[in-house]
């Protein structure tokens, strides 16, 4: 996982095709870095984005995620049913503001032992590939250990191969039981960095969004001056005719 150092740095270096070329004096060895991705939360003025998101998965995902073949009616009622002020979910978008990944950390009902939670993910079709369902379980894990979460849960279906390997490369023990399968892992207590580095993941998805929506708008009115410049041009070609 990143340090907080590192995400704050990334964070700060948006837009840095604006700087200079650096040019070093002795060629070095390229290091691999890790894929940063802006994971921004979501909050309840988007429910619209998330049932689009949920209703364009095919049926087979649906099955996958919910543990059933939810219904386009079923997928809605968990939708309108999300508990914004409880719970935390994270979503992953794309140049045109899609919302193309997602993720549900649910914490425990007040009564319930408040120390576990549970996560959720789903990816849309086009996108997978991409390492976004790890991503969005790394920025759960954050938050998750910052809430004072001691025991993460993911429940899922022994043939969801992609969630269960993501568990199990996080260290989380899996156990199967049939067509179901439970796995947990045991979080560490929160720390100065884990706190910094939640707040560095969340500033620098709220800089990629900022910029992703300017630039739509931008492209926007670039489309509507075409069309306004095309018209012109059709009334001045028709009044020379």
């Amino acid at each position: 996982m990143l340090t907080a150092k590192a995400l704050f740095l990334a964070s700060l270096g948006v837009g840095s095709f604006l700087k200079a070329p650096m040019v070093e004096a002795q060629p070095r060895a390229a290091a691999p870095h890790p894929v940063m991705v802006p994971i921004r939360s979501i909050g309840p003025r988007e429910r619209d984005r998330i049932a689009q998101h949920l209703l364009a998965l095919p049926q087979h995902d649906r099955y996958l995620r919910f543990g059933y073949a939810a219904s386009d009616e079923q997928v809605q009622r968990y939708v309108d049913g999300l508990d914004f002020e409880r719970d935390e979910l994270f979503g992953i978008y794309n140049r045109r503001l899609e919302l193309i990944a997602m993720a549900h950390l649910a914490f425990a009902p007040a009564d319930q032992q408040q120390d576990c939670a549970e996560f959720g993910v789903s990816v849309a079709v086009h996108a997978r590939g991409r390492g976004y369902g790890a991503r969005l379980f790394e920025r759960a894990v954050v938050v998750a250990r910052n809430e004072g979460v001691g025991m993460l849960f993911i429940h899922a279906l022994s043939e969801n191969a992609a969630m269960l390997k993501i568990a199990r490369n996080a260290g989380a023990t899996v156990v199967r039981s049939g067509s179901e399968s439970e796995a947990h892992l045991e979080l560490p207590a929160a720390t100065f960095d884990s706190r910094m580095s939640e707040i560095a993941l969340q500033h620098f998805a709220q800089v990629d969004y900022q910029l992703k929506t300017r630039a739509k708008q931008f492209w926007s009115f670039l489309a509507e001056l075409q069309e306004i410049r095309s018209g012109v041009r059709a009334a001045r070609d028709k009044s020379a005719a």
